[in-house]
């Protein structure tokens, strides 16, 4: 983690994409008394943010003059839109803003584009994708990677430090693309295991209550498991990551370990098993289904479990 004291007071700051990570990311540097203006292609999923101080743009246009604009959208085709689009973010070359800061997940090569347009009109550019949930945000327990100029990261450190406990700069270009889509195919990996484990528990005869209990207080458990056992437990799938966001970052991952030449058999069994997730139809419910579709396989009922259970972010979560 990264420690600098640089102020970032006086910076004037836009938001750009307030959906469910976006808005409390937004919210946590307006409740930070930073000024910020946001902006969200429905905008009634950005008027809540009001509530909080901010100012709510009508259009893109009206952030073009702010010191520093952050971007948080699904994909590389919205990324593009918001800034390159008509009436995008960079469509006035009198008027840009001095750093974009990207927190999407995006390919290296859509960054590097867009680290180009970026460059082309004076305006400096950082990657800055983060690790974590809407719950894991508010909680303060989000984590952001950096890449891009140095001299532009300082900059930017002080208002990154409010929306997350840890920020990590890792170097030039574009370089924390890579990272983070490094992190996601851990993330779907580690996900089909911990069903895999806990379905052959629970036909064994335990509870997955206390299965992942004792998981989580061994060497083994982690932040994550410990985050994702009230969704085991209870088989609340309210998403909180969709299995089409998952498959995104498994094509991403696997098309970066192609160009680099690097085996990956593990995270290509598992991208097969989120591809199964996808076609089973439950694309809007939480990737956390990779759990039913275990226990299908293994001719295991699952039943949710009337028990508390710590996520480790807060009070133990009741079963629904």
């Amino acid at each position: 983690m990264n420690d600098t004291g640089t102020d970032s007071a006086g910076l004037s700051v836009g938001w750009i994409g307030t959906g469910r990570m976006g808005a409390a990311m937004a919210a946590r540097l307006a409740r930070a008394d930073v000024p910020l203006t946001a902006w969200n292609r429905t905008k009634a999923k950005a008027e809540p943010l009001a509530a909080d101080g901010c100012v709510i743009a009508d259009t893109v246009a009206e952030l073009r003059g702010l010191d520093v604009v952050f971007t948080m959208v699904s994909t590389e085709t919205d990324l593009e839109q918001v800034l390159l689009g008509e009436g995008g973010l960079l469509g006035d070359a009198d008027q840009v803003p001095g750093v974009v800061v990207d927190c999407s997940t995006v390919s290296t090569e859509s960054s590097t584009a867009i680290r180009s347009a970026c460059a082309e009109r004076g305006v400096a550019f950082l990657a800055a994708p983060v690790s974590g949930n809407g719950k894991v945000v508010e909680s303060g327990g989000l984590s952001l990677v950096v890449s891009g100029p140095e001299e532009t990261y300082d900059v930017v450190a002080p208002l990154l430090a409010h929306i997350g406990k840890s920020v990590t700069y890792v170097g030039e270009g574009d370089v924390a693309r890579l990272v983070k889509i490094c992190h996601n195919l851990l993330l779907g990996v580690v996900t089909q295991s911990l069903a895999e484990i806990t379905v052959l528990a629970e036909k064994g005869g335990v509870s997955r209550a206390a299965f992942l209990e004792f998981l989580n207080n061994s060497v083994m458990g982690s932040m994550f498991t410990r985050y994702k056992s009230p969704a085991f437990v209870h088989l609340d799938y309210t998403a909180t990551f969709t299995p089409i966001l998952l498959r995104k970052d498994f094509d991403l991952g696997l098309a970066a370990a192609r160009e680099l030449d690097v085996p990956m058999p593990v995270a290509a069994a598992t991208a097969q098993l989120v591809q199964a997730s996808v076609s089973s139809g439950r694309v809007d419910e939480d990737f956390a289904i990779l759990l039913d579709l275990q226990a299908a396989n293994s001719a295991l009922e699952l039943k949710p479990e009337d028990v508390a259970v710590d996520d480790g972010l807060g009070p133990a979560d009741e079963a629904s």
